[in-house]
C-alpha cells in the first residue's frame, strides 16, 4: 500500500469511528483491521468523580485511572481534561460470540448479523474474580438466561463471610435491589460462573478485580446485552495483557498490567512485549491476505518504550 493510500485509509477509518462514537454498537471493521472505537477528551466538573465519568461512557474504574494517572479519581479539578479510553484492539480470538479478556476487564460481543445488516461489535467493561477467586480461562457457552434471578450463596461464600467477621449470608437472596446478581444474569456452562449485573451499592467496582469469579457489569450494560445474547452463545475467556493490531499497514499496541498471579511471568515486561511483537509479525507474514508493506515494519523504539512505561490501555502507534 502506498503512503498516500495508507493515509487515506487511516483518515477514513478515524472519521468513520468518530461518526459512530455515540452508538451503542460499532460496525465491525474488515478482518484485516484490528482497531475500533475512539479516544475522547472531556472536561470534568466539580459534581463528578472520575468514576462517575467512567460510568457515563461505559468505562471500568481501573481502565479510567490508567488512562488518567494525574487526575484525582475522587476530586478531579473543575475543567480538568479527562481521557475517555474508548478505542480498543480486538483480542486475538475468533470474532464470534462473547470474547472476554481478563487483564483488560472488558467483554466483546460479536452477534450474528441479521439478513442485510452489517456485522457489529459491542463492548463493555466487566469486573472479574479476585486473585483468590480467579475467573477461569477457556471456552464455554451461555446455557441459561434469567431476569430478576434468585441468588443462592454457595457454602464457600457463607464460610468466607463468617471467617471475615461479617454478617452471615442467608440461604436465599430473592430478586431486588440488594441482590448481588442485579436484575439480569447469563449462566455459563462452567459451573458456578455467571455474567450478571450488580446491586445498588457496588456499581463503582465495575472494571476491577472484586468478584468471587463471576463477571459483573453495569446495570445498564447487562440490561442491553441480556436481550441480545441468545442461549448457546459461545464464550471465550482469554488472558492477553499485550494486544497488537493493524490499522492499514500501521502497527498498534495496547498494553494492560498483567493479572497479579502472572506478575512473575511478566517481570521483564519489555521482553514479553518484544516476544509478542515477533510472534504477531510472523503470523502476519504467513497470512496470504496480509499487505506486503506489513512485512518490513520498523518499530519506533521510543514510542514502544513509552507505551510499556505507561500501560495506559489505549492503542499506541509503534511502527514508523
Amino acid at each position: 500500500m502506498s503512503l498516500i493510500m495508507r493515509c487515506i485509509a487511516i483518515l477514513f477509518f478515524t472519521l468513520f469511528t468518530a461518526i459512530l462514537a455515540q452508538a451503542a454498537t460499532w460496525v465491525l471493521p474488515p478482518s484485516d483491521i484490528d482497531i475500533f472505537g475512539q479516544v475522547k477528551v472531556v472536561a470534568a466538573n466539580r459534581e463528578e468523580t472520575l468514576l462517575d465519568i467512567a460510568r457515563s461512557y461505559s468505562i471500568g474504574q481501573d481502565a479510567m485511572v490508567l488512562a488518567n494517572p494525574l487526575v484525582d479519581r475522587w476530586l478531579p479539578p473543575e475543567g480538568a481534561k479527562v481521557v475517555i479510553p474508548g478505542r480498543h484492539i480486538f483480542p486475538q480470538a475468533e470474532r464470534t460470540g462473547l470474547v472476554i479478556n481478563l487483564p483488560e476487564m472488558r467483554l466483546y460481543y460479536f452477534p450474528k448479523p441479521k439478513k442485510e445488516e452489517k456485522p457489529v461489535v459491542i463492548t463493555d467493561p466487566i469486573s472479574i474474580g479476585r486473585m483468590d477467586w480467579r475467573t477461569p480461562l477457556g471456552r464455554t457457552t451461555v446455557i441459561r438466561k434469567q431476569k430478576d434471578p434468585t441468588w443462592i450463596p454457595p457454602q464457600s461464600l457463607k464460610k468466607e463471610a463468617i471467617e471475615s467477621g461479617g454478617p452471615p449470608l442467608p440461604d436465599i437472596v430473592p430478586p431486588g435491589p440488594d441482590n448481588p446478581l442485579g436484575r439480569y444474569a447469563l449462566y455459563l456452562g462452567t459451573s458456578g460462573y455467571l455474567i450478571h449485573g450488580t446491586d445498588r451499592d457496588k456499581a463503582f467496582g465495575i472494571g476491577m478485580r472484586v468478584t468471587h469469579g463471576c463477571m459483573r457489569m453495569y446495570p445498564e450494560d447487562i440490561e442491553k446485552l441480556f436481550d441480545q445474547v441468545p442461549v448457546g452463545t459461545p464464550v471465550q475467556l482469554v488472558n492477553q495483557p499485550i494486544k497488537l493490531g493493524w490499522l492499514a499497514d500501521s502497527l498498534f499496541i495496547e498494553l494492560h498490567p498483567p493479572l497479579e498471579e502472572d506478575e512473575k511471568e511478566y517481570a521483564d515486561y519489555m521482553q514479553k512485549v518484544r516476544e509478542a511483537i515477533a510472534s504477531f509479525l510472523e503470523k502476519s507474514a504467513n497470512n496470504k491476505k496480509t499487505n506486503q508493506t506489513r512485512e518490513n515494519i520498523v518499530i519506533d523504539e521510543m514510542a514502544l518504550e513509552l507505551a510499556v512505561f505507561e500501560k495506559s490501555g489505549i492503542p499506541v502507534l509503534i511502527s514508523k
